[in-house]
């Protein structure tokens, strides 16, 4: 594996386990595609250090099983301020 593809691998990674940070907000404050992210941090990750892809897959279970209520959340604050624009 490349040098760059490397540091790149443990930069995301820190950065999820240490913001606790979703794939989509990763993707966005380092410039990548959520799918980068994705495949840095389930498939490279585990090869270079496998003690910190286990920080971060529990990181991501967490955010896997919050989806739903921040999505939620999204669509309310969506509508709320609808109204109070009208």
């Amino acid at each position: 594996m490349k040098d760059y593809i490397q540091k790149r691998v443990l930069d995301l990674s820190h950065y999820i386990s240490d913001k606790k940070a979703t794939v989509r907000q990763t993707a966005k404050y380092f410039g990548v595609s959520k799918s980068t992210v994705h495949k840095d941090v389930t498939e490279r990750l585990p090869i270079i250090n496998p003690e910190l892809a286990e920080a971060v897959k529990l990181v991501l279970d967490i955010n896997k099983a919050e989806r739903h209520i921040r999505g939620g959340e999204a669509t309310r604050k969506k509508y709320q301020n609808k109204g109070e624009t009208s």
